[in-house]
C-alpha cells in the first residue's frame, strides 16, 4: 500500500499532503537529476500508472512483433534487398531497438510508480532512446531525398 500513499494524502487533502509532487516518488539517490520544473505536478493517480504499463506493453509487444518481420521480410527475401529498402530495414532495426530498450523498463516503471533501477540505467535509457530516435528521425529524412531523388530523376536515380 505504500504505492498509493501519496495519491491517497492528496486525494484526502490531509494537512501538509497537499503540497505532494511527483518528484516525492523518485528515489532519494536520483533526485539531483530531477529538474525543478517537476517539483510543480502532483502524483499521478495509480490508475493511470497501470493503464499507461497495459498501453505500453501491447504497443511494445506489436512494434517488436511488426519490426521483426519486416526485418526478416526484408533480409531474407531477394527481390527486396534494394539500396532503397536498406533504409526501410534501417528504420525498422532503430525502431525495434528502440522498442527493445524503451519498453520493457518503462512498464517496469509503471508497475512500480517510479523509476526503479538506479542512476546509471537512467542514463543509458536516456542515451538509448536519444540514439535510436535520431537514428530513426536521419533514416526518415534519407528515404524522403531517396524518394524525392526519385520523382525528380526518375527510376534510374
Amino acid at each position: 500500500m505504500a504505492s498509493y500513499a501519496a495519491w491517497t494524502a492528496v486525494k484526502a487533502g490531509v494537512g501538509a499532503a497537499m503540497n505532494l509532487t511527483v518528484v516525492d516518488k523518485v528515489p532519494a539517490d536520483m533526485l539531483h537529476m530531477v529538474d525543478v520544473h517537476w517539483y510543480q505536478f502532483p502524483p499521478m493517480n495509480p490508475l493511470w500508472h497501470a493503464m499507461l504499463g497495459w498501453a505500453i506493453f501491447f504497443l511494445c509487444l506489436i512494434s517488436l512483433i511488426g519490426n521483426g518481420m519486416v526485418i526478416n521480410i526484408f533480409t531474407s527475401t531477394k527481390t527486396l534487398k534494394t539500396p532503397s529498402n536498406l533504409l526501410v530495414v534501417n528504420l525498422a532495426f532503430s525502431d525495434f531497438l528502440m522498442m527493445f530498450t524503451m519498453g520493457p523498463p518503462m512498464v517496469m516503471n509503471c508497475y512500480y510508480e517510479t523509476w526503479v533501477f538506479g542512476p546509471f540505467a537512467c542514463e543509458v535509457y536516456a542515451m538509448c532512446g536519444s540514439l535510436f530516435g535520431c537514428v530513426s528521425i536521419w533514416t526518415m529524412t534519407m528515404i524522403a531525398f531517396d524518394r524525392y531523388n526519385v520523382i525528380v530523376n526518375g527510376i534510374s536515380a
